[in-house]
């Protein structure tokens, strides 16, 4: 599958990776067709890696992973154009972090509103999902180095297919055991208001490799 990861971050580093060595053609995009971080992956992950602007790996994209920094999310996806992201299951992984006042950071949305929200607002015709947002890059993509993965993701979005596509996505490629579908996209808002608590659980804990277990009693 072509497969676009929009950022040259650590989290796009990690998903684009993953998914080459799964066999699939990635294409990672930036504000520029010769974006250093991105090229130096590519130089990394081999034949089946590729780079290009946000534009350029949208269109090249049949799923599109968003791997931007929150404050650069919007700008980035309309640097792609609404028309190549139409109709494409568009995975959201993106946080509403505001790092302006230092540490530990603020969120910029409200708690009746979520960047996942926002994103379908403004791309209506992408199928928007979100996903992975609530853990480690490393983990998104290797839940096992976490109590064996015996723990939970979550998944949001108003087009249920697409919420169905990516739970396969995130079983049988990332390995994710348990998927929570928290409903439409509103269901964004719990999963990024979290970002506090993890980021305090990360300081306390001394490392990123944790996540939450859901248990029913």
């Amino acid at each position: 599958m072509n497969i676009a990861v929009l950022g040259t971050g650590v989290v796009g580093n990690a998903i684009a990776s993953k998914l080459v060595s799964l066999g699939h053609e990635v294409k990672m995009g930036s504000r520029t067709p010769d974006n250093e971080k991105a090229a130096a992956w590519v130089k990394r992950a081999g034949a089946l890696a590729s780079q290009g602007t946000f534009a350029g790996a949208a269109s090249f994209g049949e799923v599109v992973f968003v791997c931007t920094n929150g404050a650069a999310t919007l700008d980035a996806l309309h640097a792609a154009g609404a028309q190549p992201l139409a109709g494409k299951v568009l995975i959201d992984v993106s946080n509403p972090l505001d790092f302006s006042k230092g540490m530990p950071p603020r969120l910029f949305t409200a708690s009746d509103e979520s960047l996942g929200e926002r994103v379908q607002r403004a791309f209506p015709d992408a199928k928007v999902v979100k996903a992975l947002n609530t853990v480690n890059c490393e983990v998104m993509v290797d839940p096992g180095r976490v109590g064996g993965g015996d723990h939970d993701m979550f998944v949001a979005g108003d087009d249920a297919a697409a919420k169905g596509r990516v739970v396969e996505i995130l079983t049988g490629w990332f390995g994710w055991k348990t998927v929570h579908d928290l409903g439409d996209i509103t269901g964004a808002r719990g999963m990024e208001m979290y970002l506090p608590l993890w980021l305090r659980l990360w300081g306390s804990l001394k490392t990123a490799d944790f996540n939450v277990r859901v248990v029913r009693g």
